[in-house]
């Protein structure tokens, strides 16, 4: 078994945690392939990322959501399975704690897990006229987001769904989310939770300008396009909360379910909800302590 090493080099406690990945793989017989900034930390065999061959059991990624994030794109399309162990303040995407790793490596090797599949999109755009650029493509497992990236100005949408109208938005932008996304941006923009292992992408409008527009939940095998009517100049597409592309009026973002999902592992008791529970401290407040008089409230332990 065989399992490829990504992580952010720059995390000062990266290098001990490494030392730690590399015992527990010598003791369960695992062998280890970093990509090259963490190779020069461990002292062991590299590759490059896009060069991960189909032997590689899984893809451990050490460090926060974007680093998972990073990972999933990389191994989503290879179908390996991704665990993520997080070295960030919250990581809700990334499974286990550094203190947890150890174990969740021996679950793995010893088959002692669930494998989440989780939708992902194709993002296709598709300029205005000839003169403009060439088609462009995206793969997204959290969200497409298009938006404004100057000031904060109303933008004309036509949403439609299988060429199907949905309707005229008027707003600071949209958000397109998988299950997995929609506790990521489209939450804060007051999107719906999805359970992670439902096939639906959500439109999530931004600061509508019309109470009449609200997020809407489409099956997982629609095709959703989105037309931009007006917006004068900075139109952005980001996918995964990375620069996509510049937009113009008149272009049009074509969002789909991806022919790649990404496979994440699931431990026991780190179930969806446990996690929602722990990390956002979902459900009644009466399940969490009563901060002190006077006091603040202390961080919640990611």
């Amino acid at each position: 078994m065989k399992f490829f090493i990504i992580g952010n080099a720059d995390h000062p406690e990266l290098e001990p945690l490494l030392h730690r990945v590399e015992r527990r793989a010598d003791e369960l017989g695992v062998s280890l392939v970093f990509e090259p900034p963490l190779a020069t930390k461990a002292g062991r065999d590299s590759a490059e990322p896009e060069e991960i061959e189909a032997d590689i059991a899984l893809v451990l990624a050490l460090g926060g959501d974007g680093t998972l994030l990073r990972a999933a794109r990389l191994a989503a399309p290879r179908g390996i399975p991704v665990l993520g162990c997080n070295l960030g303040r919250l990581g809700f995407l990334t499974m286990v704690s550094e203190d947890e790793l150890e174990a969740a490596m021996s679950m793995v090797a010893s088959g002692d897990y669930a494998l989440e599949k989780r939708i992902a999109l194709r993002i296709r755009v598709v300029p205005n006229g000839s003169n403009g650029p060439a088609e462009r493509s995206f793969y997204a497992i959290n969200d497409a987001v298009i938006h404004k990236s100057g000031f904060a100005r109303l933008i004309g949408l036509r949403v439609l769904a299988d060429d199907d109208e949905v309707g005229h938005y008027s707003a600071d932008g949209i958000i397109l989310a998988t299950a997995t996304g929609s506790t990521a941006y489209s939450l804060s923009a007051g999107g719906p939770i999805v359970s992670p292992t439902m096939e639906g992408i959500v439109a999530t409008p931004i600061s509508p300008h019309t109470l009449a527009v609200r997020p809407v939940v489409f099956s997982g095998d629609t095709r959703i396009s989105v037309e931009l009517l007006s917006g004068d100049h900075d139109l952005q597409l980001t996918v995964d909360g990375q620069p996509g592309c510049r937009l113009s009026v008149g272009d049009r973002v074509e969002v789909a379910r991806s022919s790649h999902p990404v496979g994440l592992v699931r431990l026991p008791e780190h179930s969806f909800f446990t996690v929602l529970r722990r990390k956002l401290r979902w459900g009644d407040v009466r399940e969490h302590p009563t901060p002190p008089s006077g006091g603040d409230e202390e961080e919640p332990a990611c």
